[in-house]
């Protein structure tokens, strides 16, 4: 019996995905436009138009048959974007709340990311950072977090780079505490329980995560913060 590998024009098609997204990161031509009220970098823009043209690609390369022997279905992705699409809408008056700091109704935590001194804390910042994006997403948390340390990239990358680490060891790592930290965190879910493979609800899953990860956390705090 000979071991075969179809499909293999979605190998092509993911390094340029790759490809694109590294690129958005590198080419910065400085052209940028207003969509309803959004300013849109142009880097940006070609990157989303390419992993559209990455997907419709797919879908008319590949053989039908092989998705279904798969068993691909688009009930999961479909579940993962009705999901995040209220999340991303929901998270806007959080964001709101958070960006007008001590005016704010959470100015009390606003008050908790700095120190006596004037410095931000890094511990709280990772830690606070962390929680917002277990429950949201961790990109905009991200960039709500850099602007409340105040958003300065020369001074975030320069004196301030441990706060920086903070806020983006919180964003990234913390994003496992639940299903919702992350879209992938959620497609793994749909996927598995589309499967017939018996998952945890959501309060299980956070105790079964937090006991895991929460000591390892503390000693992310503990090596790279304090």
């Amino acid at each position: 019996m000979k071991l075969r590998v179809s499909g293999l024009a979605n190998i092509g098609l993911m390094g340029i995905a790759v490809l694109a997204i590294a690129a958005s990161g590198f080419w910065r031509p400085g052209v940028s436009f207003d969509l309803l009220g959004t300013r849109i970098e142009l880097q940006n823009a070609i990157r989303e138009l390419v992993m559209v043209f990455v997907g419709l690609a797919s879908l008319r390369l590949t053989n039908p048959a092989l998705r279904a022997a798969n068993g691909f279905e688009w009930e999961p992705i479909r579940e993962v974007a009705y999901l995040f699409a209220g999340i991303f809408i929901c998270i806007i008056p959080v964001m709101a709340m958070l960006e007008a700091r001590a005016k704010g109704p959470f100015s009390p935590v606003i008050g908790l990311l700095t120190q006596a001194d004037g410095m931000p804390d890094n511990v709280v910042y990772f830690w606070a950072t962390g929680i917002l994006s277990s429950f949201l997403d961790n990109a905009p948390t991200y960039l709500v977090f850099f602007q409340l340390a105040g958003g300065d990239p020369s001074a975030l990358t320069g004196p301030l780079a441990k706060t920086l680490t903070a806020i983006s060891l919180g964003a990234v790592f913390m994003g496992a505490n639940t299903y919702i930290g992350n879209a992938p965190n959620f497609m793994v879910y749909a996927i598995a329980r589309r499967a017939g493979v018996n998952m945890p609800g959501f309060f299980p899953y956070m105790i079964w995560s937090g006991a895991i990860l929460f000591p390892v956390f503390a000693a992310v705090t503990w090596v790279f913060l304090i």
